[in-house]
């Protein structure tokens, strides 16, 4: 396995971290953006450790790989990476990257705001950045989602120590009932909890509280729950679990908050644009809200990590009754890297501490 030199530049949404890399990457072979998720996957995983993992990255990092696009409407190409592998949808990254494409000229510089058609594992993401062009400035972006659909909706699941009769605050109490959730697809499918359910609020919880949860309402979806995508095995996978405060019904001046576990235990620190995508999909077809009703996203845990989303219309996916959701968020830049591995550095292949 060789380690080539690598250049990133970092950025954040709302807090969480995307490392993208803009050189030194091996070729990523493959015909259709599946198929180079795939080759990744099989032959550069390591790289990924590389970057994501310890002494470089951390547990919660969060990476992507620009790759050429095999969709004509496409203006650029995006691989996603993690602490387990490679994800089929990030919104957080989506945002940042429309704002990198713009300053990095992947794009013309259009005032007042300036589009980037981003093709994700998912499908293709339509973004759009603000433009200033007196100051050469760019500012907050917003995407498109691709079709988002309630797959399952009050589906009552058994979730070994979690449920009716669980409290985290009594000694011995095991949760012998079930919880109930809903599954939805934003460009990746999450399983969407109320806290309430399992005796735990999502604006105080503890991070290992929602981990824990997290890990057994996982498990407990995968197990009982079918997931099938309309279009693709290879996005028939439950992805995150994300905790909500209940407060699904729509108000025009409150915010709902949820925090967001993927991929191995993962926790996002932004409100999660792929499932706030999947959360506004479920509060549609839920009767919560209706086309165009804005809504204000929070993640408790970060001060000021707030996305704004709408339901923009109904569609027909392939048979199934589907929204696409516009979300809004701001990026910004943290830095510049450059990664090397030194000769006989058999730890600075990556490593977490868990």
């Amino acid at each position: 396995m060789s380690y080539p030199v690598i250049r990133t530049v970092d950025m954040h949404t709302c807090g969480e971290p995307l490392r993208i890399v803009v050189d030194g990457l091996p070729d990523i072979v493959g015909k259709t953006i599946l198929e180079k998720r795939k080759y990744a996957l099989d032959h550069l995983d390591h790289i990924r450790r590389f970057l994501m993992f310890e002494p470089r990255g951390h547990f919660d990092m969060y990476g992507c790989y620009l790759v050429e696009p095999d969709l004509k409407e496409a203006d650029i190409a995006v691989l996603f990476t993690h602490n387990e592998g490679y994800s089929t949808m990030c919104g957080h990254a989506v945002l940042a990257l429309a704002r990198f494409a713009v300053d990095n000229n992947y794009v013309a510089k259009i005032e007042p705001e300036s589009s980037v058609n981003i093709q994700c594992p998912c499908g293709l993401v339509r973004a759009y950045v603000e433009y200033d062009k007196q100051s050469d400035k760019t500012g907050a972006a917003r995407f498109t989602s691709v079709p988002a659909f309630l797959s399952s909706c009050d589906t009552a699941v058994e979730v070994p120590g979690y449920g009716d009769g669980y409290c985290p605050s009594t000694p011995g109490s095991n949760g012998k009932g079930k919880v109930r959730l809903d599954v939805s697809f934003g460009g990746a499918f999450y399983a969407l909890v109320d806290t309430a359910q399992i005796g735990l609020n999502v604006r105080t919880a503890s991070v290992e509280e929602l981990k824990r949860a997290a890990a057994a309402i996982k498990a407990a979806v995968q197990s009982s729950v079918t997931i099938r995508h309309p279009v693709s095995a290879e996005l028939s996978f439950l992805y995150g679990v994300i905790f909500t405060d209940g407060l699904d019904a729509w108000q025009a001046d409150r915010p709902t908050a949820n925090v967001t576990v993927f991929a191995d235990g993962e926790v996002d620190r932004a409100p999660t644009g792929s499932g706030v995508t999947a959360r506004m999909a479920a509060q549609y077809f839920k009767k919560h809200v209706s086309l165009s009703q804005r809504r204000e996203f929070i993640q408790p845990l970060v001060q000021g990590s707030t996305f704004h989303a709408q339901v923009v219309e109904e569609i027909d996916y392939c048979g199934k009754a589907a929204v696409t959701v516009e979300v809004c968020g701001k990026a910004f830049y943290s830095g510049e890297s450059t990664f090397r591995l030194e000769e006989g550095d058999g730890i600075g292949k990556g490593f977490l501490v868990r």
